[in-house]
């Protein structure tokens, strides 16, 4: 995301098509680890998350027991804004920062930026806010996230999650991660939409990774499972920051003072925690059929699981086990079935589970289910024509399985 003592830099997203520029602190150093995920587009949302936190905005101001309003200007990133109270409103249900031609404190413009830090802190979840942003070249609006230790460790070590940044009048959506890895490294990728309309930035970030969304449109996923290119710090609190910041290493310095004053809208502000509560069948033994119309196997833990068989019988019975964390497990014949990570097709050999044995139960909307593994990836039946994988980073037909049917 933006600003703590960061510059310009940018990274090829995995994929190689999607070119990503965000501002940050060291420009040395930085690499791209294509291990940590892929960039993908939709798929289905878990029921597993309840609200614990928010900011609807339906009062006269900001409510000073949810933010911390800051003053002066950053002195990061050759920014040219002057951060003050009066810029943030509270009007007609919405959270309004209004970024200005005004001199002060030695700054042409002024804006505003909101914390949560010492108020409000999440480790894993939905954190996600309804947004309208300015299409007004200099401007630079921000969602995102500091690692709430950033004043014991410093930055990047502190880790930062950029869920939405936008600058100057294109259509792109960045969504980014930074943390220190031998240096100040980040991962990330892009997406367009419109942002002059309102529309929903959120991530979804678990022990295994990090999801961007925008209107519950997965663009890019982040892996931290098992502190993956020292990414332990996505596996602390972090607190939630909004700003408009006016020019700046990633807008650059060309700044439309006539579109000024320009506003950055937020109908709301979200987090959802994931519960224990879970619409899969915990404790129940099921069958799991592909696309194909075919039976999942476990293959008695002898071989990698295979979508193939036209009837169920022992090997193509499942256990579903509470994983804890929201997560289920399978178990087949006295073993538990595993993603191996999605490094090579899945098996159903283990003794007991860990974090490959885990799985989000992630329902469809037409009845069916899928099966996300810690790694970020769907398992995928195939569909019958070779070995399971849990490799996929979005989830269609040879995803969805349906239950006892």
């Amino acid at each position: 995301m933006k600003k703590y003592l960061f510059n310009f830099l940018s990274i090829a997203a995995l994929a190689g098509a999607c070119m990503l520029s965000s501002c940050k602190k060291d420009t040395n150093n930085v690499s791209k680890t294509s291990d940590l995920g892929t960039t993908a587009p939709t798929t289905p949302r878990a029921a597993t998350y309840q609200l614990v936190w928010s900011d609807e905005f339906n009062g006269t101001g900001v409510d000073g027991t949810k933010w911390n309003i800051d003053n002066g200007n950053p002195n990061v990133n050759n920014e040219k804004e002057y951060y003050q109270a009066a810029n943030a409103t509270v009007t007609g249900g919405n959270l309004v920062i209004t970024a200005k031609k005004q001199s002060v404190g030695g700054q042409p413009y002024t804006s505003a930026k909101l914390n949560t830090s010492g108020k409000f802190s999440v480790q894993y979840g939905r954190i996600e806010a309804r947004i309208k942003l300015p299409m007004v070249q200099g401007t630079w609006p921000a969602f995102w996230m500091l690692g709430s230790n950033i004043g014991s460790v410093g930055w990047p070590q502190c880790g930062e999650i950029d869920i939405m940044e936008h600058v100057n009048t294109t259509n792109t959506i960045l969504g980014t991660m930074h943390w220190n890895n031998n240096g100040h490294v980040q991962y990330g990728s892009s997406t367009n939409t419109t942002p002059g309309d309102y529309h929903v930035y959120a991530v979804e970030w678990d022990a295994s990774g990090i999801r961007w969304y925008v209107d519950n449109t997965l663009y890019v996923t982040g892996n931290t499972l098992n502190n993956i290119n020292n990414t332990g710090a996505f596996q602390l609190p972090f607190y939630i920051i909004l700003n408009l910041a006016v020019g700046g290493d990633l807008p650059g310095q060309t700044i439309n003072d006539g579109a000024l004053p320009t506003t950055m809208s937020f109908d709301y502000v979200r987090v959802y925690k994931l519960t224990n509560t879970s619409t899969a069948p915990i404790g129940q033994t099921i069958t799991l059929r592909g696309f194909n119309n075919l039976y999942v196997s476990g293959e008695n833990g002898t071989q990698a699981m295979n979508c193939n068989r036209p009837t169920a019988s022992a090997w193509e019975q499942f256990l579903v086990v509470d994983a804890g964390g929201g997560k289920v497990a399978l178990q087949s014949m006295g073993k538990y079935v595993s993603s191996e990570n999605g490094t090579q097709p899945i098996t159903c050999n283990r003794t007991t589970y860990g974090d490959w044995e885990k799985f989000d139960w992630v329902p469809t909307t037409d009845g069916k289910v899928t099966l996300r593994g810690n790694n970020g990836a769907y398992i995928s039946s195939e569909n019958g024509t070779q070995a399971m994988t849990c490799n996929r980073t979005t989830a269609s037909g040879w995803e969805a399985f349906a239950v006892n049917q």
